[in-house]
């Protein structure tokens, strides 16, 4: 089962298409979305997840008014983003969210043993010696999704 994290953003989008286009062997268990309730909705309806992620707080309402009817667990802010990536029933973490804000949960996920698809650089520039290691460490492994990513793989030497 996969987690989405930046569902809502290019990377999330295309997955989601993909998943789409092959339900039988993909299940979304988790949706997170910065700030773009509309979409979350509007995935979360489609891909009936077990639960979603609002980071934007004062999104939170909108999207719970929506899914409650639809049994679907609704979260909101960072620390939900950082923690829900340690349900169980996760797999695989896709990490598409842009910038800093991916490393927590990233780190977190590989903490709870997760596999990473990752499609956000940035946790690499600013952290790759503490993920790689981190993942070295709990046996998880790191796929890279993006291109960029599969030229940086080589040169971290793992």
């Amino acid at each position: 089962m996969w987690a989405i994290l930046g569902s809502t953003g290019s990377i999330g989008t295309q997955a989601l298409e993909v998943i789409r286009a092959n339900p039988q062997h993909f299940v979304v268990e988790v949706l997170v979305a910065n700030s773009n309730s509309e979409l979350l909705i509007k995935q979360a309806l489609e891909f009936k997840p077990n639960a979603v992620v609002i980071v934007d707080e004062t999104k939170y309402k909108e999207v719970k008014d929506v899914l409650f009817s639809h049994d679907i667990k609704v979260y909101a802010g960072a620390k939900a983003l950082e923690q829900i990536v340690e349900m169980e029933t996760i797999d695989i973490v896709l990490t598409a969210i842009v910038g800093y804000a991916g490393l927590a949960s990233t780190i977190n996920a590989i903490k709870f043993k997760k596999a990473i698809a990752l499609a956000n650089k940035e946790t690499l520039v600013v952290a790759g010696d503490i993920v790689t290691k981190l993942a070295f460490d709990n046996a998880v492994n790191i796929y890279p999704v993006d291109s960029e990513h599969s030229a940086i793989f080589p040169m971290l030497g793992r």
